[in-house]
């Protein structure tokens, strides 16, 4: 293997912590190779030894899996520019080149590194809850690979484009709405590459006229890939809101999307529990008004105890239960709320309305409303 290739090799060694490559942070100073002998010089900005020993481990790793080395020689010294001070200088200088087209006061981010967890569900109806409040709202649904929000918001049209070539946002609900399923159509799968995806993300911030918004909610998609960075590193955000299911198999891909935020040194405004548990309601006939005892085949329990008018409301954890206090912990900051699975949220999801406007005075709306009003004083 000559340089280059060996390069190309280390290219697939992602930096501890960051979706970026070691060799995008300069962290190979040089390479010498005689004959079948290697030797790799490492400049690794950190003074964390187990991330240092970490890379060192990968790198050794990887040049010993293409068995083409008798002997391989490792050295690794300091560098006191740290790679997150690297990053955020970057993010500071492309900020400069991208501008929102509107005064925008807030931009919050709805993340979580698992699919499937209601992030767009909580996208909306948080959006919608901060209009009631008489706020001025956007939603940018950044999710270009699944889109849901033209779903969930009963939306079948496609922007007006002007003269100048700039997206005008359909308006829904008296909040002003872009998604890529506008555009694409929700059947058509898309089938981009990373810097595809990363430059349609820049258009929707550049080439969108949003006008005077106080909150700009963004839906993003799951994980912690090019949405996310770009997002990161070109717009001013508020602050993210991260939402999880209870079970620990979210979690684990829930903390990398957290502590990814942290690393670009964005606020975390607090987490969200979703789908936390069912209430199973019902009744029974007594007799003599007495309580009766009943099995719910549900959840196997054989013995709910209804009260004297034969009635019954037990608490299944589905998908067990604290995960979102026990990250809200970890992270040190606040748990918004706890949202159950509720077949209401389904059906007024189905039907393009958000709960919060369909059934404004549910316990669910209480709930998506109490989490906008933290949400509003954590900001201020």
């Amino acid at each position: 293997m000559n340089k280059a290739e060996v390069l190309e090799l280390l290219k697939t060694i992602k930096y501890p912590g960051f979706s970026r490559n070691i060799i995008s942070f300069g962290i190979i100073d040089k390479i010498e190779i005689v004959e079948k002998n290697i030797s790799v010089e490492l400049k690794i900005p950190t003074q964390n030894e187990k991330v240092k020993q970490e890379i060192i481990d990968n790198v050794r790793h990887n040049l010993e899996a293409v068995s083409q080395f008798d002997k391989i020689k490792i050295d690794s010294k300091s560098d006191d520019t740290r790679p997150e001070v690297k990053q955020q200088a970057e993010q500071k200088s492309v900020q400069q080149r991208v501008k929102l087209n509107g005064n925008i006061k807030h931009i919050i981010a709805v993340a979580s590194g698992k699919g499937g967890v209601g992030k767009s569900t909580v996208a909306a109806n948080l959006a919608a809850a901060l209009k009631q409040k008489g706020n001025k709202v956007g939603l940018l649904d950044l999710d270009i690979y699944g889109p849901s929000l033209p779903i969930i918001l009963g939306i079948h049209d496609m922007p007006h484009v002007t003269q100048n070539r700039k997206l005008v946002p359909l308006e829904q609900y008296g909040m002003k709405i872009m998604s890529f399923g506008f555009i694409s159509g929700n059947d058509t799968p898309v089938i981009w590459r990373g810097p595809m995806v990363a430059k349609m993300t820049e258009q929707f911030f550049s080439d969108v006229e949003w006008g005077d918004l106080d909150y700009l909610i963004c839906d993003l998609p799951p994980g912690t890939g090019d949405v996310q960075l770009t997002l990161t590193q070109q717009l001013d955000i508020s602050g993210a809101l991260i939402v999880t299911t209870p079970q620990d198999i979210a979690l684990a891909d829930v903390r990398k999307s957290a502590d990814m935020f942290r690393k670009v040194e964005t606020l975390v405004l607090g987490v969200v529990e979703n789908m936390s548990g069912l209430v199973i309601e019902g009744s029974a006939s007594t007799s003599e008004g007495k309580p009766a005892h009943v099995k719910i085949a549900i959840t196997g329990k054989e013995n709910v105890e209804t009260d004297k008018d034969g009635k019954f409301s037990i608490r299944y954890d589905i998908f067990k239960r604290g995960g979102g206090i026990a990250e809200s912990k970890r992270l040190g900051v606040p748990l918004l709320g706890v949202i159950p699975i509720s077949g209401e949220i389904v059906d007024s999801t189905d039907s393009g309305e958000p709960i919060v406007l369909s059934n404004p005075k549910s316990p669910i709306s209480e709930i998506y409303n109490s989490i906008a009003e933290k949400v509003i004083k954590n900001l201020n």
